[in-house]
């Protein structure tokens, strides 16, 4: 129940960094406007093709009197329906992430820098990190989709698929909206997708207090739009306290060299590490970075 309450938090801390930051609120704003339009003409066409993709699906019910056939039909488009705004939700941050990434990882970086500290990154070039990015994202979605599947078969259990079922695929969604949304802050500290995922599902609370208010927020139109840079302000948030610092300290001391340095610090402190070794002409400048 805490990590469900801190989860919250940070999205509480997000938003008003956002409101406190009005020229990267709005920068954050256009990658969201962008999606939003390509995902509202999806959703129209998804909306007038339903019926006719139900009664294709359930063409074995042709023959099924009333009210039988037209509740068979109404229940599998409303399922359609649930789980292609659930998709939406999903696929939209991975989305305007990707067609934002220059603009969140800015703001990310902005975040991480009134915070204090700002990791230097991997240093690939930026063609290499939506590269990075987009297979990522299809990783996360394939994920995603084996569960909303499984959701989707468990709607039609009697009861069950019309009040549990519905809860936990909120609850779903939302875990996996926190991972989207951590991928800025989470690639800077050169942190994979994999282990991306064993982080989150080590705190499922926290991810799941996090982005289940996001889900059910991004349902109202154009409220994605506008939560969006503070979704990733606080996403951001999160990961400073999720990945332990050490681990960013232990992996710049691998790329500098220092074998024999102690591992941590907090990147306020950089130089600590290299004092413990003044005969290495090479390990203070790079700890000085």
């Amino acid at each position: 129940m805490r990590d469900l309450v801190a989860g919250m938090r940070y999205l509480g801390r997000g938003q008003r960094w956002a409101a406190s930051h009005g020229r990267w609120w709005g920068f954050g704003l256009l990658p969201a406007l962008i999606a939003l339009v390509l995902y509202a003409a999806a959703l129209v066409v998804l909306a007038v093709g339903s019926g006719d993709l139900a009664a294709w699906a359930t063409s074995f019910a042709d023959g099924w009197g009333s009210p039988w056939q037209g509740l068979l039909r109404g229940l599998f488009v409303a399922l359609l329906l649930a789980g292609g705004l659930t998709l939406s939700v999903l696929t939209f941050t991975a989305v305007a992430l990707l067609i934002g990434d220059p603009f969140y990882e800015s703001l990310s970086e902005k975040v991480e820098e009134s915070e204090g500290h700002c990791p230097p990154g991997p240093g690939r070039p930026l063609w290499r990190e939506i590269a990075v990015a987009l297979r990522d994202m299809v990783h996360v979605l394939l994920r995603a989709a084996g569960f909303g599947v499984l959701l989707f078969l468990l709607g039609f259990l009697p009861l069950v698929g019309q009040t549990v079922v519905p809860a936990v695929g909120f609850c779903v969604s939302g875990f996996f909206l926190a991972v989207e949304l951590t991928t800025a802050a989470m690639q800077r500290r050169d942190v994979p997708v994999r282990e991306r995922l064993r982080l989150l599902r080590g705190r499922t609370a926290l991810a799941v207090g996090f982005g289940t208010p996001l889900v059910l927020l991004f349902l109202i139109p154009f409220v994605a739009v506008v939560l969006m840079p503070g979704a990733v302000a606080g996403a951001t948030l999160l990961v400073r306290d999720l990945v332990p610092e050490p681990a960013a300290g232990d992996a710049a001391g691998d790329r500098d060299g220092a074998a024999g340095e102690r591992p941590g610090g907090r990147a306020a402190q950089p130089r600590l590490p290299a004092q413990r070794g003044p005969g290495r002409s090479g390990a203070r400048p790079q700890a000085d970075r």
